[in-house]
């Protein structure tokens, strides 16, 4: 029988195998509330996932180039959402930008209104976690950012705002450190997701 991190026998013997195979658990439960949410208001996951991004990201992030790295899609994917979102009044294409072929979306005030009944699908999720005693849940979280890291260095996640790869951030030795807020950061004050974040290239 093959060696994989799929084959239980595998798991049995190697504790990286579980890691995967829970990581991949998560993954279709997170899937399993985005589709939930999806089918209570008729729009698509990635539908959903475009709204709430839009609603909490600066303008400049929320065009189709944009968007289809950020999920891991293609343009076309990602432009047939937004028509079908168009088409709902939900969100309006804005031209206002040097390039007249692009544009950027912006969110209807009716989009504003379904954001507000949507950006809850993953709050059974956020609940465990919370749960969670505080230590474990920094252990887990350091642990995670590496991960997403590490993915995004080896171009699986093409698109990451985190201090890692942002060059306002320095390490020494195990400090972390931000040039822009001139702080040091604990491995829980890491941000995935950084509204300042600036490409280290």
């Amino acid at each position: 029988m093959s060696r994989n991190v799929f084959n239980p026998v595998e798991q049995n013997l190697d504790i990286s195998s579980k890691i995967v195979v829970g990581l991949q658990r998560i993954s279709e439960a997170f899937k399993v509330l985005l589709w939930e949410k999806a089918k209570l208001i008729g729009l698509s996951p990635i539908q959903i996932q475009l709204l709430i991004f839009i609603s909490y990201h600066k303008a400049a992030l929320c065009n189709v180039s944009h968007l289809a790295k950020e999920f891991n899609v293609t343009k076309p994917t990602i432009s047939d959402a937004v028509k079908v979102l168009n088409k709902k009044k939900l969100v309006f294409k804005d031209r206002c930008t040097p390039d007249s072929r692009s544009y950027l979306i912006r969110l209807s005030e009716l989009g504003k209104i379904v954001v507000l009944n949507i950006d809850d699908f993953s709050d059974s999720l956020h609940t465990i976690v919370k749960d969670m005693p505080e230590y474990e849940q920094e252990s887990f979280y350091k642990t995670l950012s590496t991960i997403i890291y590490k993915l995004n260095k080896n171009d699986i996640l093409r698109e990451q705002r985190t201090c890692f790869t942002c060059k306002f951030y320095s390490k020494n030795d195990s400090t972390h450190y931000c040039n822009l807020l001139n702080k040091q950061l604990y491995s829980s004050e890491i941000r995935l997701d950084c509204s300042e974040f600036e490409n280290e290239n």
